[in-house]
């Protein structure tokens, strides 16, 4: 298996907005394509802002960038993306005003046999 966390800090002022786009937009895209969803959650980071991280299963690396290439060729996904990003003020907007860190994590257990190494994935 292959997990994944996908990590983020976002203003307080846009958590609703941001969390209605993962279960409106992402999150159909991501289960239609293969992704299994283990859970999402979110903390507070501090007076300002708060982490959300979800955490995926894949049944390997291989599979988990097989869906990743399926999602970013969908068209129809691609352009609710970019009408989501205009609708809230751009890419640079949000990325300036909203959310300020994203990770994309593999987890590696620690109930494994020791050798996985930690990565960031793209």
């Amino acid at each position: 298996m292959f997990y994944r966390r996908k990590y983020y800090v976002v203003n307080n002022e846009f958590v609703d907005i941001f969390n209605r786009h993962f279960i409106e937009t992402n999150l159909p895209n991501q289960l239609k394509n293969g992704a299994r969803l283990v859970g999402r959650w979110m903390v507070p980071h501090s007076e300002k802002t708060t982490e959300i991280f979800a955490i995926w299963e894949y049944d390997s690396i291989e599979k988990y960038e097989e869906i990743e290439t399926n999602i970013r060729s969908d068209k129809e996904h691609y352009k609710k993306i970019i009408e989501w990003y205009e609708l809230h003020g751009g890419r640079d907007h949000i990325a300036k005003e909203y959310i300020y860190e994203v990770k994309n994590e593999e987890l590696i257990s620690t109930l494994s046999d020791g050798k996985g190494q930690f990565r960031t994935i793209l």
